[in-house]
């Protein structure tokens, strides 16, 4: 007998505030935490979304009533977000101190889109530490102190910059990067991107163009940054690029013998993030 399991979704995430950030937070920021609210029909209750929960945790019901759910989680049915609309119900429905560490394969059933208030804004902070894991309040023993400051030895330094919404700049190691996460159709993205590369105009105050992610149906471009950059110093220039970003993206013309060969190129640089 064939079990009743739901279907892949591209875009599990379309349709909830802050989409592109959703997808950022679920696959290229490193420690951060966003505000969502379940419906009055599941509680009205605040969510506290966070990027990972210690040992792959799917969801915690802090000691102190607050409901962390986790974007980076492994495997799944097809459809993130109802995995993690599981996840939530599951951790709203436990007591105070529960970690739920797996879902199993869910059955269709709801989506965040049905569990969540549309309204409350998806609103990012990024985090220096995993600290907020705990509790205020939680006694830190030596093991739980070892434990969060081992997490936070892999926490690249990242910020969510404002010239552009969904932008973050992040160093690795003596690189830096950009990285946008986008809300437009990813044909829509890669045809902008090509018509900018093809007319050398992809990168920005030195910023090189150098690929792009795909994950949950968007698509997240990088560009490299010159040596040395701090996250305060892309701000003009990046809000000087947006504009002309947005010219190639609303120009639906077909596209020239060099865009198409600039298209080919991107995809073939194209990284897929589950």
């Amino acid at each position: 007998m064939v079990k009743n399991t739901p279907a892949f979704v591209l875009r599990p995430f379309e349709g909830l505030p802050g989409e592109p950030d959703w997808v950022a937070l679920k696959e290229v920021v490193p420690a951060a935490t966003a505000t969502a609210r379940t419906t009055a029909e599941y509680g009205a209750k605040d969510v506290l979304v966070t990027t990972v929960l210690p040992t792959g945790w799917r969801a915690l019901h802090r000691a102190d009533g607050v409901i962390l759910l986790a974007l980076q989680v492994p495997g799944g049915s097809g459809d993130a977000s109802r995995d993690l609309a599981t996840a939530l119900l599951e951790a709203l429905d436990v007591e105070a101190g529960t970690a739920i560490e797996s879902i199993g394969l869910p059955t269709p059933g709801p989506r965040l889109q049905d569990v969540l208030d549309l309204s409350v804004p998806f609103e990012v902070t990024l985090q220096e530490s995993f600290a907020y894991w705990l509790a205020p309040d939680t006694e830190r023993t030596a093991d739980l102190t070892a434990a969060i400051e081992d997490a936070d030895a892999g926490i690249i330094d990242t910020v969510k910059l404002t010239a552009a919404d969904s932008a973050y700049w992040c160093r690795m190691g003596d690189r830096e990067f950009l990285r946008w996460s986008q809300p437009h159709e990813e044909q829509v993205v890669l045809d902008g991107l090509a018509r900018l590369h093809a007319a050398r105009e992809s990168g920005f105050d030195d910023a090189k163009f150098v690929g792009y992610f795909r994950s949950s149906g968007l698509v997240v471009p990088v560009w490299e940054l010159t040596r040395g950059t701090e996250a305060a110093e892309v701000e003009a220039p990046l809000a000087a690029f947006v504009p002309k970003f947005a010219a190639a993206l609303a120009d639906t013309t077909p596209l020239d013998a060099n865009a198409r060969r600039a298209r080919a190129g991107l995809v073939a640089r194209q990284v897929t993030l589950r």
